[in-house]
């Protein structure tokens, strides 16, 4: 397979993820009467992972998140050399998606995007109101075990054809433990995405959503190359 068009997976799987997973925190999850709440939006972030681990895992592998490209990178699992185009098709599929779900968001009378916009945060922005160390703490050990169930659901010793469920059924866990602390970013495409659009407060604590992921996986990518070893 061609790195174009590995990129290009990844940029539509990206896209995906993001106006998936983060349309229906903002349309669905507080509709009057009907919302779907944390519960259906962590089940829609991880349908939206599963169904691309289906649609384009046999051509880029489905990464979809510059920590997972990063944890596959550090677990042996990819090369250098397609380590920072990944990331690149990954932003820019996150954006194009944020993109779109502002388009169709601006489209209803009072909408404001300063709001939120499905951005992730912590302290005053956290939804549960925790503090930076609890962000944190959190996103490098989500991450972590995101990676962990990444690299041994894909391991060529697991249950061939399942990995796409264990890695979507993993998110939606992932999800339903952090939504209340960070809002759940495992994933800096997904909130560079979200916070470009924001514009204020969900920019300035964007940082944390690309250390805490990184280092996360990458730690989960040394482990597995430890359970790997002879």
């Amino acid at each position: 397979m061609t790195l174009s068009k590995k990129l290009g997976a990844e940029f539509i799987g990206t896209f995906w993820l993001v106006l998936g997973g983060c349309g229906s925190a903002v349309f669905a999850a507080a509709f009057p009467d009907v919302g779907i709440g944390f519960l259906g939006v962590a089940l829609a972030f991880g349908l939206t992972v599963l169904t691309m681990a289906f649609a384009i895992g046999h051509i880029s592998g489905c990464h979809l998140n510059p920590a997972v490209s990063f944890g596959l990178w550090s677990g042996g699992r990819m090369p250098t050399a397609e380590l920072v185009p990944y990331i690149i098709a990954q932003v820019a599929g996150g954006i194009a998606g944020a993109a779109v779900l502002y388009l169709i968001a601006t489209g209803k009378a009072g909408f404001d995007v300063t709001a939120g916009f499905a951005s992730n945060g912590y302290g005053a922005h956290s939804p549960g109101g925790y503090s930076l160390t609890s962000a944190l703490v959190t996103e490098i050990v989500m991450t972590f075990m995101f990676l962990i169930i990444i690299l041994g659901s894909t391991d060529k010793r697991a249950p061939e054809g399942l990995a796409p469920i264990a890695i979507g059924l993993g998110l939606t866990l992932i999800h339903l433990i952090s939504i209340p602390i960070t809002n759940t970013s495992v994933n800096p495409a997904r909130s560079t995405g979200v916070a470009l659009f924001q514009g204020g407060w969900a920019i300035s604590q964007l940082w944390l959503f690309w250390v805490a992921p990184i280092i996360g996986a990458i730690l989960a990518g040394v482990v597995y190359r430890w359970f790997e070893s002879e």
